[in-house]
């Protein structure tokens, strides 16, 4: 708001506009609470987020632990002409993009498609046991399900044993990297496609019922309601969501990865967190690992506003 005096030589009133810095005073003045509440987030955000960006340098650096920072020396944009130059640039880079698209076509819409379904059992017990054991798989530490993939499908495992049942040859699946890529998409979305679905199901319970029955009254079939009720109520919340698995699509989970690939699946399996992984940690290469995350990095928050910018484009909304 603006505040005005009388300016007593001509009788006018004269706005005077407060500064930037009156105004934050003042903002701060009538919310002392919620800024005291924000405190702790925006002191967790500088401490683990922003205050880490110095190191950063490194990439532009042959860092050395001994030297630091301020005394490595500066070789400015080497670190991604060598990754460019890196034989093993173009499988990595392929390879995370070939598991971030499967996952993303097939893990995506997996807890759209539950929630649907969930939303349309009647009996609230049984609505309850399916949500509850769709859920429970998440819970389960990476190292449990990859121990119990591991298990599974090696040569005497159960799934083998089926194959050679059915007249199928009997092999370690997961050593083949035919089967690398389905297995770990197909695990993911049985561990995460039930807690994924719990935020579509509080959309649906939030979508006005009365539209279900003035479709029922014009006669409009289960799949009519859904394709022109259920999935408009739910877009909002698919955009919001979309937006933000994009701004991940190449952060490939570490960590299963690491547990189930072996060097027999390399070809299809090694992706850019392991290849970090092994350049910084194994190798000490600390800069050049840093560089390639940097990329990665980069390449996420690129996908992340250009579907963003789509987004607003196509739907008309986006989540910023």
């Amino acid at each position: 708001m603006e505040d005005s005096s009388i300016d007593g030589k001509y009788g006018r009133t004269v706005k005077n506009n407060p500064s930037y810095l009156e105004r934050v005073k003042k903002d701060f003045h009538h919310n002392k609470i919620k800024y005291l509440m924000a405190l702790p987030v925006i002191i967790f955000f500088l401490v683990f987020a922003y205050r880490p960006m110095y190191g950063l340098l490194m990439v532009f650096q042959n860092f050395s632990p001994r030297l630091g920072i301020e005394g490595s020396e500066w070789v400015g944009f080497y670190h991604f002409q060598r990754f460019f130059n890196d034989p093993n640039a173009f499988r990595i880079i392929r390879n995370t993009f070939n598991i971030s698209i499967w996952s993303l076509l097939f893990g995506f819409p997996a807890p759209i498609i539950l929630a649907l379904l969930i939303n349309e059992i009647k009996n609230k017990y049984v609505k309850r046991i399916v949500q509850t054991v769709s859920y429970m798989p998440y819970f389960v530490s990476i190292v449990v399900v990859c121990s119990l993939i591991i298990f599974f499908t090696q040569s005497n495992g159960l799934i083998p044993s089926m194959m050679d049942f059915f007249g199928l040859q009997r092999q370690n699946i997961l050593a083949n990297p035919r089967y690398f890529v389905p297995i770990y998409v197909i695990s993911g979305i049985w561990q995460t496609v039930g807690w994924d679905s719990i935020i579509y199901l509080a959309a649906l319970s939030g979508i006005d019922q009365e539209q279900y029955e003035a479709a029922k009254i014009d006669g409009a079939s289960k799949f009519q309601q859904m394709w022109n009720i259920t999935i408009p109520g739910l877009k909002p919340t698919i955009i919001i969501l979309l937006i933000l698995r994009m701004g991940s699509l190449l952060s490939v989970g570490f960590e299963k990865i690491l547990l189930l690939y072996s060097p027999s699946t390399f070809s299809v399996a090694d992706v850019i967190s392991t290849y970090v992984y092994r350049m910084g940690l194994l190798n000490a290469d600390y800069s050049y690992a840093a560089a390639i995350g940097l990329l990665n990095t980069l390449v996420n928050l690129t996908l992340l506003l250009l579907t963003n910018h789509i987004s607003k484009k196509v739907a008309g909304s986006g989540l910023f």
